[in-house]
């Protein structure tokens, strides 16, 4: 949805046209991903997609019962993806485009952060495209880089049920489970009864990095 497909060329990007994105219409891609990462509501959108627009249809298309119809509906209500109205639901179509529009933007000017290195930077936008992430690097010091990049995804001082780690970890990329062990591991989260908060990475004090 926000993401380039990985053997595309490179001129796809320059036809990815449109009027400019409205920032109200904008959904970041990451969380795009993160509301279709579920198979069920993907099952749902898909319905919804298809033309059905009553919850029975939806239902029924996509092969689940009605209880869990309605709450993948729902989340993708809230999330913006779908919208309930008087004809019943629909795909936001236009918030998908301007969505995969800004996507593509982005993917273009890579990750900005005065307060990175040239190095930091430079691993960042090899291994994080569309803010979801492609693969771990498998040296340390890079893989460090990018787990105090996923740490900043937490906020310092908040304790996050391991659900709400996975759903945050689950928009960078489908192996959460395993991004959450290694920011354990390295200290950049630490964990206690099913519970995590965040204990190392780079942090901001009066919008300056330490």
């Amino acid at each position: 949805m926000g993401q380039t497909p990985d053997n595309a060329p490179k001129s796809w990007h320059n036809r990815v046209v449109g009027p400019e994105p409205k920032p109200e219409d904008v959904i970041d891609a990451g969380a795009v991903v993160g509301l279709l990462a579920e198979p069920g509501r993907a099952r749902v959108f898909a319905a919804v997609l298809l033309g059905a627009a009553t919850l029975p249809a939806v239902a029924a298309v996509a092969a689940i019962p009605l209880p869990a119809a309605q709450r993948a509906l729902d989340r993708l209500v809230k999330g913006g993806l779908v919208e309930a109205g008087r004809a019943g639901y629909r795909v936001r179509e236009e918030r998908l485009g301007a969505t995969a529009r800004q996507a593509a933007k982005a993917r273009q000017r890579g990750v900005v952060d005065a307060n990175l290195s040239s190095g930091q930077r430079e691993v960042l936008n090899k291994f994080v495209v569309d803010g979801r992430l492609t693969t771990l690097p498998a040296a340390r010091s890079k893989r460090l880089v990018v787990l105090d990049y996923l740490a900043a995804k937490f906020e310092p001082g908040r304790v996050y049920p391991e659900r709400d780690v996975n759903f945050v970890l689950g928009m960078v990329h489908a192996d959460y489970a395993a991004l959450r062990r290694y920011l354990v591991d390295e200290g950049f989260l630490q964990r206690r009864d099913g519970f995590y908060w965040r204990a190392g990475g780079t942090f901001d004090v009066d919008g300056s990095a330490d």
